[in-house]
């Protein structure tokens, strides 16, 4: 593992008298500005007694929480991690330098770092549509007693990277399931399509606990584990499975008893990870099932709206929803992907209670390989958020904007802090239609210090007489009695400013920072920038130990053509 110390590389400058904003991080539409940061000291926007309203007005409720935010990532495929694995061991001198600055420019959380800090990822637990052959952990048919099982089957390199961007981002949630179980367990007897056979239900609950075990004995603590992915989809060209919520069900039942008295019982199970379009359906019945057993729902975008994740809220407020999956095609429009990435999944999913935003692949090259030989999941090919070239040169797509935007907003301020939690937003004025606005709230290890307040904004008044001409909108922003005024560019803006803590409680939404990485001796020194400046103190953090406490047009087609 690389242990990497963490610096500031931007100054920021908590203001002692008044609110004020000084940071801006800006993505425009025509990529005149790409995640640039712009630090507006010595002249921030002074929060002031308030005047007239602008053509939109951004009304803070910071009085109303909602749900945490835990992080915004991609999915670790067998091809993703090859392809940076790649990048790593071609040409040393040159390729490993590339692989290490996009590792860092991807994962590393440091406030204030040039960065976007992605902290959540999920990983196929043996083959996907994304490997380069079919392979399970235990592909010998028939073995119940699960004696051949080896976490090995998985290519090396997909560990290697992983511990690779664990050395960077040691917040990072890790969330794992398999794509199908292995062929002896179905009716197809093969990983590629079929459905699930429910004599085997028990046998498949310890499969899924020797996963577990096995991430442990590489010293990688797992956040949550899923029973399948997209358990309503069969296709014979790769592996995928039919499981029923009532197999599933009895799955998790099985599980969540073996994981809670084999040492993981903070690891969470989250059930169905399939598409909105069926929220009123699976997830609901899964939870009648096995209320106990699964911490809550994962909702792809490949059908239905992402309004449908309030159906699943309402029914069970108390459960949690994720969202885990999304890809882009290659060739369609740069600014119209950003504007649906945002409008339903980094805005809009956030803002229907989830706790996370995820796309598909991190990693592939210009075609959308490697795939699995045979596998059609992907008529246009997919994009990554990363395309990574041969030649070791490689450019971050609109997947990564977005999301890069979004995770500015949530990411802890201070080291063991709290993660970004949503507050109440709501948006007036003659343009109040332009904006589409998302505001979050972060805590600090010291309850004396001022919270950090974000907001993240899309402006997507680009037509705003039924021809192109994408217009800025002068907007005010409302907090505590006070107001801001800032014109906001046709594009995607965070902005960020400190406020005094007025009573607000993080509990249970810390992380804890002690000790080092897992079973390695080795540690990483997170330092985050601190404008206050009261302790220079290095604090080290354990990754085991981390108290993991419509707009619908046609980008909508194209995002859903991969499985419906």
């Amino acid at each position: 593992m690389r242990p990497v110390a963490f610096s500031s590389v931007l100054a920021f400058v908590v203001p002692i008298l008044g609110q004020q904003i000084y940071d801006i991080w800006t993505t425009t539409w025509d990529r005149s500005s790409l995640f640039t940061y712009t630090n507006l000291s010595p002249n921030p926007i002074n929060f002031v007694s308030p005047g007239a309203i602008g053509d939109a007005d951004i009304v803070i409720t910071d009085t109303s929480t909602y749900q945490s935010v835990w992080g915004f990532g991609a999915s670790l495929t067998d091809s993703s991690a090859q392809i940076l694995n790649n990048l790593k061991a071609s040409a040393p001198s040159t390729n490993s330098t590339n692989y290490w600055s996009l590792l860092n420019y991807l994962f590393d959380p440091t406030d204030g770092a040039n960065s976007a800090g992605f902290s959540y990822l999920r990983i196929p637990l043996g083959a996907s549509d994304f490997s380069a052959s079919l392979y399970s952990f235990d592909d010998t048919s028939d073995d119940t007693s699960l004696s051949n099982f080896n976490i090995n089957k998985a290519p090396s390199y997909l560990y290697s990277v992983l511990n690779d961007i664990r050395s960077i981002n040691n917040v990072l949630r890790i969330h794992i399931l398999p794509w199908s179980p292995p062929g002896w367990m179905k009716d197809s007897g093969t990983m590629n399509g079929g459905n699930f056979l429910s004599n085997y239900t028990t046998v498949y609950a310890s499969y899924l606990l020797k996963a577990l075990q096995g991430y442990q004995s590489k010293g990688i603590s797992i956040y949550a584990i899923s029973i399948q992915n997209e358990p309503e989809n069969s296709n014979p060209t790769y592996p995928t499975c039919k499981v029923s919520a009532s197999q599933e069900a009895a799955i998790g039942i099985a599980l969540r008893s073996l994981m809670d008295n084999n040492g993981f019982s903070g690891t969470k199970i989250v059930g169905y990870d399939h598409n909105w379009g069926d929220a009123a359906g699976y997830p609901i019945t899964l939870m009648e099932d096995a209320p106990n057993a699964f911490s809550g729902v994962a909702f792809h975008c490949y059908s239905g709206s992402v309004s449908e994740q309030d159906t699943f809220h309402t029914a069970y407020p108390q459960k949690e929803i994720y969202f885990t999956e999304c890809s882009g095609v290659e060739g369609s429009d740069w600014w119209s992907d950003i504007k649906w990435y945002m409008d339903n999944l980094f805005i809009g999913s956030i803002e229907h209670n989830s706790h996370s935003g995820l796309m598909w692949n991190l990693a592939l090259d210009g075609n959308g390989s490697p795939m699995l030989p045979g596998a059609n999941s992907c008529g246009t090919p997919c994009r990554p958020v990363v395309t990574v070239n041969s030649d070791g040169s490689w450019s971050v797509n609109q997947e990564f904007y977005s999301m890069g935007q979004a995770s500015k907003a949530i990411l802890p301020r201070d080291a063991g802090g709290p993660w970004g939690k949503r507050i109440g937003v709501s948006v007036g004025g003659t343009l109040n239609w332009a904006l589409r606005v998302g505001a979050y709230v972060t805590g600090r290890v010291n309850s004396a210090d001022w919270l950090r307040y974000s907001l993240v904004v899309l402006n997507w008044d680009d037509e705003p007489n039924g021809s192109w001409d994408p217009v800025p909108v002068q907007t005010t922003i409302e907090f505590r009695d006070m107001q801001a005024t800032y014109t906001f560019p046709v594009g995607v803006t965070t902005l960020w400013w400190y406020a005094p803590n007025e009573g607000y409680s993080f509990d249970g939404d810390f992380v804890n920072a002690t000790a080092s990485f897992g079973n390695s001796s080795e540690s990483v020194v997170f330092k985050p920038a601190d404008a206050e400046k009261k302790s220079d103190a290095d604090a080290e953090f354990n990754e085991d130990d981390v108290k993991y406490a419509e707009n619908l047009n046609e980008q909508t087609r194209l995002f859903r053509f991969r499985r419906q």
